[in-house]
């Protein structure tokens, strides 16, 4: 039998064409996901900044909560939102060890200025830290600065002079000291003043510390240790690259939640293509596999002899995916590290394990499905098995009907349990939910496929010869219908799940900020953003009402026993002021018990229900730099899922966001006062970049930066549709390239060239619709729960998405049957 299995490889490829192209796609998808997953748990990043400092201290970039006790006790962490900072006072601590040479803290804060590019400003102390030496002027004093050679030579502009630079603390004019010979565009402040300009009076993003001559670096990472006793992270070697990004840490865990959860999505869907298009390339040999059994093969003989196939193709397939494989993960990583999602200096980690395991999951589909399909017309009489195999089998076997309806009741209470569920908690359970229909219609699919038959097949009687002849084959050939159905299913399933998921994310969040940004005018900035000070500046301009800074953050909140990330608004001045310019949908409490000091808190209807907590309750939150406290819920909103999910006064928010400046001021006109005037007064605020808009232009605006969100869901439906659609395109050629004794028989009994592709057409267009039809479904009952948990309405399906995907499906299923059939028919009937 390993003979024969050779020879059936050699001497017949084209039966084994589409067994391979399933397999290498699935090798290329699990290969991508793969090397995803392993980059997101070895991923760093050299130091660069601090290449030539051995030890570094910085704050934990994760909040961690302890869940259980005892034997069940674990730890959940979570990466923070925003930039953790240290007090700048542990850096004396750490310098009067008795090894340590020098403590230096670094701190970063954006600066802007007009003619200027974006600068960083740091401290004048870390500028020992950049290797530069200032080679004109003095280090600078309060109200001086220090710039970079290259920024000062492009301005025209020497120690002496004055500029005008916006930092988070505010605008001033500043007097240059000197001229420091830096790579990048800096500007270096006094010591006293940075952590005041930067917005985080008293904080460092990280503290450098030197050795004495003669003591090596684990004795210096040591006594650092013991210095900040707990309140800070020592880094030595690569870890130190950790410290300048600090966003690593959420990089990785999105990472391995692309390779992890999405790929083990993908994983199993493309195992169950393989085994789909493995057991309709033995069940369409079932003939030889008969006449095998009616010359005395045995069914041990026959399930080698699948299984030795297999393991010929299977490796062979799996090798070719995982360049493509690797060409795929490149492409993907390399988006994330334009889009800022992943830190410059990160790496892609291509190894081996991803390889051998798309391999072996391949191979282990392949023989698991040879087996399977083998094992019925192994098991037949030798002298029944050629009758058995001219004969479809109408019913699918007991234990296929039992797990099909399994299946199927797994993805009813799944959905059942989704509509209870709210906000990320639902929309997790939403593949899962695909996953049970899908795998439901692959074990039903015989009876589907009879039933679709069956009532696509009605108009199709009343039609011309071509159509009713479609007709009729598709109701006699249920299972081979069944096979071209299922990936058309997956298509339309999977891709209309993530891409209607996040378009009814993304109407939701569009209405709501159309609903509830009511200012006449919406001042932003074409920079980092606008320093604190501008919303009060403005209210002080003619023609103005109200002006209301918001600062847009995040944090983390305890739901149980996880935590989840969320936005957070930080709104300027007194909260009874936001009504004209802010219109929140306050369904509980008031936003007037709103405080500064950081005890109160306003959350969505969502979070709220998600955290369970109701106005009175107390929240456990991290605010975006890991600072820890339980403010009182006051007031329960319902439009923050386009605004922001939590609602606090800037003043308690924006010393532990990532920078202390504005994203907008929003701007309320005195009744009666032209709009052109006051937006002209507001412009002639002297904010770099400044940018000065009406609501409509905002709410356009934040359409752009809802679809740039939207990325991510579209490139997985991407990969998945994609894969889903080669396993359709696949299956459906092996269909018809499987029918050469039929065509042949239709032409030899008259049947004319144009009514044979007729007949194909006319299929391939029942295939299409009842997959769009089937695929629609189980979307739609997927949708319906997770939308009501996410955004509280119903699913919203963009005509935009909608009707290309159902175009696009039956142009494959047109092109799949016309191309192949037109092969078989230039040969000679006979």
């Amino acid at each position: 039998m390993n003979g024969l299995a050779r020879a059936s490889v050699r001497f017949r490829p084209a039966a084994f064409v589409g067994t391979f192209v399933a397999l290498l796609f699935a090798a290329a998808v699990v290969t991508a996901c793969g090397t995803m997953l392993q980059t997101g748990v070895t991923a760093h990043v050299a130091p660069v900044r601090y290449a030539h400092v051995p030890v570094v201290a910085a704050a934990d970039a994760q909040a961690r909560i302890v869940t259980g006790h005892g034997d069940s006790r674990d730890t959940e962490a979570e990466p923070l939102t925003d930039q953790p900072r240290l007090d700048t006072s542990l850096a004396a601590r750490i310098a009067a060890r008795p090894g340590v040479a020098a403590a230096v803290p670094d701190i970063a804060f954006p600066v802007q200025a007009a003619h200027l590019p974006a600068l960083t400003g740091r401290d004048w102390a870390a500028h020992a830290l950049d290797g530069g030496t200032a080679v004109e002027g003095h280090a600078p004093l309060a109200g001086e600065v220090v710039l970079d050679a290259a920024t000062a030579r492009s301005a025209g502009l020497g120690a002496g002079d004055a500029v005008a630079l916006t930092a988070p603390g505010g605008t001033r004019t500043y007097r240059i000291a000197g001229v420091a010979q830096e790579a990048a565009p800096t500007a270096y402040f006094a010591d006293s003043a940075a952590g005041t300009l930067s917005g985080h009076p008293g904080k460092a993003d990280a503290i450098a510390v030197f050795a004495r001559a003669g003591v090596p670096v684990d004795r210096l990472a040591e006594q650092t240790r013991q210095a900040v006793g707990g309140h800070a992270v020592v880094r030595t070697g690569d870890g130190r690259g950790e410290a300048e990004q600090p966003g690593l840490a959420s990089a990785r865990e999105m990472l391995t939640a692309i390779g992890g959860s999405f790929g083990g999505i993908a994983t199993a869907t493309a195992v169950f293509v393989v085994m789909g298009t493995v057991a309709l390339a033995v069940g369409q040999r079932g003939r030889e596999i008969a006449l095998l059994r009616a010359v005395g093969a045995t069914p041990r003989q026959i399930r080698r002899m699948v299984a030795t196939e297999a393991l010929l193709v299977a490796p062979l397939a799996g090798a070719a995916g995982i360049l493509p494989g690797i060409a795929l993960a490149r492409w993907w990583f390399g988006q994330l590290v334009d889009k800022g999602a992943v830190p410059h200096g990160a790496h892609l980690s291509v190894g081996w394990i991803p390889m051998v395991a798309a391999v072996g999951a391949g191979m282990l589909s392949a023989l698991a499905a040879g087996r399977l399909a083998a094992r019925r017309p192994s098991k037949a009489r030798p002298s029944q098995a050629l009758g058995e195999a001219a004969v479809e089998r109408r019913r699918p076997g007991v234990v296929r009907t039992v797990l099909g309806a399994v299946a199927t009741a797994g993805g009813v209470v799944l959905a059942t349990v989704a509509s209870h569920l709210t906000g990320d908690d639902a929309a997790s359970v939403a593949l899962s939910v695909v996953f049970c229909f899908m795998l439901a219609v692959a074990l039903l699919g015989p009876v589907l496929a009879w039933l679709a038959a069956a009532v696509f097949g009605l108009p199709l009687r009343a039609g011309g010869a071509p159509a009713a002849l479609a007709a009729a084959n598709t109701r006699a050939n249920a299972r081979r219908l069944a096979s071209a159905i299922t990936p058309i299913v997956l298509v339309t399933a999977f891709c209309g799940t993530l891409l209607c998921m996040q378009g009814t994310i993304t109407h939701a969040a569009s209405r709501q900020i159309r609903d509830g940004v009511v200012a006449d005018q919406v001042v932003g900035s074409g920079g980092a953003g606008l320093p604190a000070g501008t919303a009060d500046r403005a209210a002080r301009l003619p023609g103005v009402e109200t002006a209301v800074g918001v600062l847009r953050t995040g944090a983390l909140y305890r739901a149980g026993g996880a935590l989840d990330s969320t936005t957070v608004l930080g709104v300027g001045g007194d909260p009874r002021h936001l009504e004209p310019v802010l219109r929140l949908g306050v369904r509980d409490g008031s936003l007037a018990n709103l405080t500064g000091d950081g005890r109160t808190v306003a959350v969505d209807a969502l979070l709220a229900g998600t955290a369970h907590v109701k106005v009175g309750d107390r929240l456990s939150l991290w605010l975006g730099d890991g600072t820890q406290t339980r403010p009182r819920v006051v007031a329960v909103y319902e439009r923050g899922l386009g605004l922001g999910q939590l609602v606090m006064p800037r003043a308690a928010v924006a010393a532990h966001a990532a920078t202390a400046y504005d994203s907008q001021v929003l701007v309320h006109d005195r009744p009666g006062a032209p709009a052109a005037d006051v937006r002209q007064a507001l412009a002639g605020l002297d904010v770099p970049g400044l940018t000065v808009t009406d609501r409509a232009g905002y709410r356009a605006q934040a359409d752009k930066d809802l679809e740039l969100n939207a990325w991510a869901n579209r490139v997985m439906a991407t990969v998945l549709g994609g894969f889903a659609a080669v396993a359709a395109v696949n299956t459906l050629v092996m269909t018809v390239l499987d029918r050469r004794r039929e065509v042949a028989l239709l032409r030899l009994t008259g049947t004319t060239r144009r009514q044979v592709l007729g007949m194909l057409r006319w299929e391939a267009l029942m295939v299409a619709a009842a997959g769009l039809t089937l695929g629609a479904a189980i979307a739609w009952i997927t949708l319906v729960p997770i939308a009501r948990g996410t955004t509280g309405g119903s699913p919203y399906v963009p005509a935009g998405t909608a009707l290309p995907l159902a175009a696009l499906t039956l142009l494959l299923a047109l092109a799949a049957t016309a191309l192949p059939g037109r092969a078989l028919l230039r040969r000679p009937a006979r």
